[in-house]
């Protein structure tokens, strides 16, 4: 009897490790350089006392924030790559966690439409002549987003070299995620209650114009072009 074999596909996992290794040492050099902010900054989603120190809108240009956001590029760009997978998306080819091409492409995507968002909210919040509120309100999502992108790092990493991963697992960071994201909102809302009010109808435009609308164009066109 002729035992037949079968050829067997490796799948080149260099890169991501090369990602992950990168937004690590960014991460330990950001705590390294910063102790003290660091450490507020971890207990974000416990208390608001970070939100209340660095809340100078200097702070949104700072090495600080800067490092962290090209960590929470690579973790997000990551995440979304692995929901794909796991979910076998889109059913004609679907994504391979393994395809560092969609890495990069997702990557290169979410850095544009984050910058490009908000230089389109610094243009409407000074025609709305709340181009202050916008700014801290920018700096704040700018916060919880980089704080999210930091917690699912280390299971991204986890996920992306385990084979079996059920669907519950993705839609539960998902879940926390938007809890996290709701209660930046009700934050910022209770923050800057005062200004809200005084531009009541120019929040209300901002809002679905610029928080809303963008997501859903930006699913509409992932789920066009990978269809």
């Amino acid at each position: 009897m002729i035992e037949q074999l079968h050829p067997r596909i490796i799948e080149n996992k260099d890169w991501a490790t090369l990602f992950f290794v990168l937004a690590f040492a960014v991460v330990a050099i950001t705590k390294s350089a910063y102790e003290n902010r660091f450490s507020e900054f971890t207990k974000l989603i416990f208390s608001d006392k970070y939100v209340k120190i660095y809340r100078d809108v200097s702070h949104l240009k700072s090495s600080f924030t800067v490092g962290l956001f090209f960590v929470q590029i690579i973790s997000y760009a990551f995440f979304i790559q692995l929901t794909m997978h796991i979910f076998k998306f889109p059913e004609s080819g679907y994504a391979t966690k393994s395809d560092w091409m969609l890495f990069t492409q997702i990557a290169t995507l979410l850095t544009y439409f984050i910058l490009a968002k908000y230089l389109i909210e610094k243009i409407i919040g000074t025609a709305f002549n709340i181009d202050e509120f916008v700014d801290l309100f920018n700096l704040q999502k700018a916060t919880y987003r980089t704080y999210i992108g930091l917690l699912i790092l280390p299971v991204n990493a986890i996920l992306f070299y385990n084979n079996n991963v059920p669907k519950s697992i993705p839609l539960a960071i998902i879940g926390v995620s938007a809890c996290i994201s709701m209660f930046s909102y009700f934050i910022s809302i209770k923050t800057y209650q005062n200004t809200i009010i005084n531009k009541l109808f120019y929040f209300i435009l901002y809002l679905c114009a610029l928080e809303i609308a963008p997501y859903y164009f930006l699913y509409y066109w992932i789920t066009k072009e990978v269809a």
